[in-house]
Parts: structure tokens; sequence; C-alpha cells
């Protein structure tokens, strides 16, 4: 059976432990009733009770007046199995993990997942993050996964967000685009995912799977090696995995024991009764969020300095992602979106390719009011900044977003706002890949090849109700700048000039919004700071540790 331990929940502020780190800084209220006089005690720790009866607690570490969990505590081969709660700790002190901290064990096989009574989210255990802690890992080695069965729950506010991050950034050694320092966060579910072979037909809608799985589906995650190892997938999409809520991850994509470099946070296969809203990843080696199957939603989005693509989705994705705002650096980068239909595309045969589409498994993304301001490079870590690529039978729905390039001088390389390859290209000239009232702002219009009955891909997407500006050089889109181009206000200009003051080549733009505005956020209702409360980083004054390039 299982039981539950709950730690007293302290709520508390952010702070720096030095200067020149860039942790969050936060004003709340604090308790101090249960804190001990001239610190050494351990009574904030989390701690739970191990099978064998033994209570393992974090202890009291001096230099950052918070707690340390060591390997003996949690780690990728000492999975936590038990309800556990870790709170807010006084002065925003930080739980120093030296360990990996895993969530519920990991499961292979269909039988040992039904020996252990594992069929769906919250069979397992729950790990509660209380609002403004600061969870913060020792080394390039540790991560933090969420396995199938098990839930988070990691519900921070605007005013008391919850920060996963490095020790590095903690004692004030790391700088504002380091990346590596640790690995980051994945999450399985029981979603579907096209790397597993099902019988049926996918339901679209909640509440009916339409498919089966004989073989069962357990593929591995990201990272996967020895003790480090877990697995996705399965049949629903409905599954839950918790709740992740003003939640800021920095400071990812180390190379894990698989050599695989993680992410900001992966979502493997999961299910659309997680709740995912207002979630930040900050300064990333690989993706800000890869995204395999399943059909988790997003609302609320923000993705600054990934190196790779910022929001990446495959392996047959069919959720939604609702106001998301990409910020790339000014000399790295690769994509803003890199979509892919079918996981192992390139092995498949055409009619392989044809049954995965007839039966729902290609990756089908609903995105909606996303600005993307990306880096013209041509010599980042991975490949030269660019918009969206969309391709291996990818089926997206794009509407009402901005892809802007024009803040640096055009790379010799395409930095386009968005390409179409192979089946997707189909898709497209068929109505199953959609573009709808977007404006897209590159010298670079497009790139890759036209469709298969010779249209262009910028003259499909202007008869799609799609706009492109008329930009030959570094375009400031700001009504403070020019009043040909205006598309973003504010200070940083990163939100949305209504649309009734928006400008595209000296005129209003040729289409209305198919909701009330386009791109991510107005500064009228403005998610990234409500009430004047910021609680994303990198973006604003006194919540960031350098201005953004293009300010």
């Amino acid at each position: 059976m299982r039981g539950r331990f709950s730690v007293s929940i302290l709520v508390a502020l952010f702070v720096t432990g030095c200067s020149g780190g860039d942790i969050n800084i936060q004003p709340t209220t604090i308790d101090n009733s249960v804190i001990n006089p001239g610190g050494g005690g351990n009574d904030q720790c989390a701690s739970y009770t191990n099978a064998g009866g033994q209570t393992l607690r974090g202890q009291y570490d001096a230099p950052t007046g918070g707690c340390r969990y060591s390997s003996a505590f949690l780690d990728s081969g000492k999975a936590l199995e038990i309800d556990m709660t870790i709170p807010a700790l006084t002065n925003g002190a930080p739980h120093i993990f030296q360990g990996s901290l895993f969530v519920g064990r990991a499961y292979d096989n269909e039988a040992a997942l039904s020996a252990a009574g594992i069929t769906k989210g919250g069979d397992g255990p729950t790990l509660t993050i209380e609002a403004g802690a600061t969870l913060a890992f020792q080394s390039q080695n540790q991560f933090l996964v969420i396995n199938r069965g098990a839930q988070i729950l990691a519900v921070g506010r605007a005013d008391a967000p919850i920060t996963l991050t490095s020790v590095s950034d903690i004692n004030g050694s790391v700088g504002a685009e380091d990346v590596q320092q640790w690995g980051g966060v994945i999450i399985n579910g029981f979603g579907v995912t096209n790397k597993c072979d099902y019988t049926g037909t996918r339901s679209l809608q909640a509440g009916a799977s339409g498919l089966t799985a004989p073989s069962g589906c357990n593929v591995a995650s990201e990272g996967s090696a020895g003790l480090d190892s877990s697995w996705h997938g399965g049949v629903n999409d409905d599954d839950s995995s918790g709740r992740l809520e003003y939640v800021v991850v920095k400071h990812t994509g180390a190379q894990v024991a698989a050599g695989d470099e993680l992410n900001g946070i992966n979502f493997s296969a999961v299910g659309r009764n997680t709740t995912v809203r207002n979630i930040q990843v900050y300064s990333t080696y690989d993706d800000g969020i890869e995204i395999f199957g399943g059909a988790v939603n997003i609302e609320n989005l923000v993705a600054v300095y990934a190196r790779d693509d910022s929001i990446d989705l495959d392996a047959g994705y069919i959720g939604s992602i609702t106001n998301a705002l990409v910020i790339q650096q000014r000399t790295d980068g690769n994509r803003c979106i890199e979509a892919d239909g079918i996981a192992s595309y390139s092995s498949k045969n055409q009619a392989a390719v044809m049954d995965f589409i007839t039966r729902r498994l290609n990756t089908r993304p609903t995105i909606t009011n996303l600005t993307c301001i990306i880096s013209p490079n041509e010599t980042g870590t991975h490949d030269p900044g660019a918009g969206w690529r969309l391709r291996e039978a990818v089926w997206p729905t794009i509407v009402d977003s901005m892809v802007i390039a024009t803040h640096g001088t055009d790379s010799a390389k395409s930095n386009a706002c968005f390409r179409i390859d192979d089946d997707s290209q189909q898709a497209a000239q068929d109505g199953n890949l959609v573009f709808d009232n977007n404006i897209f702002v590159c010298e670079d219009r497009t790139g890759g090849n036209s469709l298969p009955n010779g249209t262009t891909t910028e003259q499909w997407a202007i008869t799609a109700g799609n706009q492109f500006a008329t930009v030959s050089a570094v375009t400031d889109p700001t009504s403070a700048a020019d009043t040909n181009l205006m598309l973003l206000e504010g200070s940083p200009a990163v939100y949305s000039v209504p649309f009734a003051q928006m400008m595209v080549d000296d005129a209003a733009p040729l289409n209305s919004p198919k909701g009330t505005f386009i791109g991510a956020v107005l500064q009228a209702d403005d998610w990234l700071r409500p009430s004047g409360t910021v609680w994303v980083y990198g973006i604003f004054d006194g919540q960031r540790a350098q201005p953004l390039w293009f300010e």
C-alpha cells in the first residue's frame, strides 16, 4: 500500500545565493514558525519512509541555508516509490540533489506493469513540489524523470514560481546563456506513440482510444541506459502525469548515460489530462520542449535561448500549444518549430506511411498564437536559425502566429520563415497541413521545394490566407522603429500589437485573426507578468542577467 509523507509547507522568497547567478527573485510571505534559529536543523527538508521502515531525510546545507540530498536518498537506481512533498524553503533556499530524481519505478514490459498495478497516471507515487520551491541538481549527470504511473504536482504561482535548475545557477557561477549544467526533465506517459505497433484506428477525441497494442508498447525514453533507463507509450491519450504550472526550467541539455543530450522538458507520450500551463525553458543545449506522441495540451509556453529546436514535435503527437513565445539567441538557435509526422520515417515505404496516416497515427498538432523571434545565424551549435520545418507526413494546423527573423542580418544560408518537405507537401496541397492567418517577416521567405502540383509554398501560403512582409534588410517590426511594419511593442518588444493597430507594408494586415489577436501575448492580457508580477526569467529587467539582444 502506498503511503503519503507531507512536509510542512513554507511559502518563500527566491533570492540569489551569490552575485552573478540568475535564479528568480520573487516576493512572497515567509512563515518563520518552524524555522530552527541559528540553522543546522533538518526539519524543513523533504523525507520519506522506505519499504523497510527507514525514514530518509535531506540534510541541512549550511552554505545555502537549504537542504542537501545525497545519491543515497534518491537516484536513478533508487526511485521514489512513495508520495513525497518538497516544500518551499525560507529565503528561497534550494533543495540540492546529488543524484537524479526518478519518481516511480521504470517498467519495460506489460507483465511487470500489470504485476505492479501500474496502468495509468496516479497508480504510482506522486511528487508534490510546493509553490516557490527551487530544486538544483549537482552535476551534468543528474536529471528528473516522472515514470509511467507516477505523477508530478508542481503547481507554482506567478508570485512564487517553481524553479528547476543547476547548482552552478545557485552559487552564481553560471553564465546567462550557459547550457548543459544538468540534464533536464523527462515525463513519461501511457499515450500513443507511432514508435509502437498498433491495431485499429486512433481516435482523436477524448475518452476513446480505438487502438490496441498486441505486443505492448514500451519505448525507451531519452537518456535510457542502465540504471538511467525509463520507458513511455501505451494506448491511453487520456492519461495524466499530473500538473505543471508556473514552472521554470533552466540551463539544461547535458549528455547523460545513453549519450543523449537532453532537452528542457521532454513530454514522452504524455496524455491530455496532464495540466501544463505557464511553463518556461531557458538556456538549453538541445531542444526547448520535445513532445513524442501523446496528446498533452500546453498553454502559455516561453522558450528562451534553446540552441536546437525551441519546439520539437514527433511520433504522433496530437495535442495543442496555445500562446507560445520563442526567443532565440543572437548567434545560436536552430528552428522555432521542427515537426515530424512519423518516427523512423526514412525506414518506411510509401504504403507504410499511408497506413500510419489513414489510422491517424501521424503527428497532428494544433498551434495557436505563437510568436517566433528567431536568430538569423548560420554558425550556431546545430544548424542555421530558421522558423518552422514541417516534414515526414506531419499534419499541423498553425493559426494566428508570427515568425520574425529581421532583427539581425540575414545569413548566407537560408533563415527561411518556413519549409515544408516530402509527404507534408502533399498534405499542404490536399488541405491537411493548415496555415491560417500567420504573418511572416523574413528575407528568406521559404525553403525547400514546391508542392507536387508545382505551386510554390509561398504562393500556397498566400492563397491560404497568410501574409509575408516585404523586407530586404535588418528591419525592426516595432511601432517605435518604423510605422511601415508594426507587429511588436512593449519594453522589451515581445508583445503583439493589437490587431487594429498592426501594419504590414504600410497597410493593415490583409487577413483578420481567427481569434482576437496574432502572436503570443498582448500587453492588455499579460500572462508573462500578470498584475505586474514577473514569473518568467531572462526577458524583463530585474529578472534577467542581460538584456535581450534585439532591444
